[in-house]
């Protein structure tokens, strides 16, 4: 998979779908995607694959395994800032 600056390409094709104008979220789905997180096993789980990254130990598989939870990361981060500001008062 071809990779950009921060995850993969898909995440950054995510990050701009989700930042267009056009696709303005009402106040209910911004509510739902503000609940969304990562299960604890997951969150668990890349813990461990940072702590395995940091000391030089991933192997290939880990390694993508690991920057695919930081691209999910990464675009569910943006669709949370998005769902943030739909929430505003204007």
């Amino acid at each position: 998979m071809s990779e950009v600056a921060g995850g993969t390409l898909a995440a950054g094709i995510w990050d701009r779908i989700m930042g267009a104008d056009e696709h303005a979220l009402s106040p209910d789905e911004a509510r739902a995607v503000l609940r969304w997180k990562f299960p604890a096993s997951d969150r668990q789980h890349v813990d461990e694959l940072s702590a395995k990254a940091r000391a030089g130990g991933l192997t290939a598989v880990e390694e993508r395994e690991l920057d695919e939870y930081l691209a999910i990361e990464s675009a569910l981060i943006s669709l949370k800032s998005k769902a943030r500001r739909a929430l505003r008062p204007e």
